[in-house]
């Protein structure tokens, strides 16, 4: 009897201490188990050109990093790859264009990109480094303009608003050199790649020059003498997406990791006042 009651209490002892120790186990594992992750944790790629922005976005991607988005930038040199790269699924945004110039990219390539939240605008200037006022511009003068068709027109409006040329009834935003119907002056009006106009102002008599470009070029704002009107201006730069994900909760965050106090004194810092907040 006193064998077998001793064998009774080890096995009850063992089967205690075993159940002590699974208790014991998962208590350690719920302790170690990770805690969920934030319900917006994602990772995407921003596409933006190579400069200013990229300083910009630096203190964008630590706002996105606070609510759960992880953003890798990719930098670009030219206005042609970021929607390209952006239909392809390569990037899955990008912030560089206004609305003109997106329109004319999806009526020649038919790509499915919305814009879903504004960024900046940079108002087009007249820049030269010869003269001190569009009076002093003579006859015959040289003057470089962006050769792609939104910006195009736009620097064309510039033109047209300082009597330089005036350009057809009813020419949108679009105009190009053939929608010049007066030029008094006789301008020849040069059609350079956007980026190259700012370079080239030393062989040119005067040049509409992007502001961010002309800031990539070394211009001051003392050398631009004109600029297009900021009031309803709708050059406004933007975020865009994929048509598909406009409504995606990640694309909320990312305009609002874009659109803040934070950023905005980042913007202004950089920019200098050449470029100003557009939401």
């Amino acid at each position: 009897m006193t064998k077998n009651k001793n064998l009774h209490g080890f096995n009850f002892s063992r089967r205690a201490a075993l159940a002590a120790i699974a208790v014991s186990a998962a208590a350690v594992f719920s302790f170690a188990a990770p805690t969920p992750s934030h319900a917006e944790d994602k990772s995407i790629k921003v596409g933006i050109m190579s400069g200013e922005d990229e300083d910009v976005w630096r203190v964008v991607t630590s706002e996105a990093g606070k609510k759960g988005l992880k953003i890798e930038t990719v930098i670009f040199n030219d206005y042609t790859q970021p929607n390209e790269a952006l239909e392809r699924g390569e990037i899955d945004a990008n912030a560089f264009q206004h609305q003109p110039y997106l329109d004319n990219q999806i009526q020649q390539h038919g790509y499915h990109i919305v814009r879903v939240g504004y960024t900046g605008v940079w108002p087009i200037g007249l820049y030269t480094k010869k003269y001190k006022s569009v009076a002093e511009i003579p006859e015959g003068a040289v003057i470089g303009v962006p050769n792609d068709p939104s910006n195009e027109g736009r620097a064309l409006r510039v033109l047209q608003n300082e009597g330089l040329i005036k350009l057809k009834d009813g020419t949108g935003i679009l105009a190009t050199v053939a929608d010049v119907t007066d030029n008094p002056k006789k301008i020849e009006i040069k059609e350079l790649d956007a980026g190259i106009v700012g370079r080239s102002i030393d062989d040119l008599d005067a040049g509409i020059v992007n502001t961010d470009w002309a800031l990539k070029s070394g211009l001051s704002p003392a050398e631009r003498i004109a600029q297009e009107p900021i009031a309803d201006n709708p050059y406004r730069n933007f975020i865009a997406v994929k048509d598909d994900n406009r409504d995606a909760e990640w694309v909320k965050t990312l305009v609002s990791s874009y659109q803040n106090d934070t950023v905005k004194a980042e913007f202004e810092k950089v920019y200098k006042g050449t470029g100003l907040s557009a939401y």
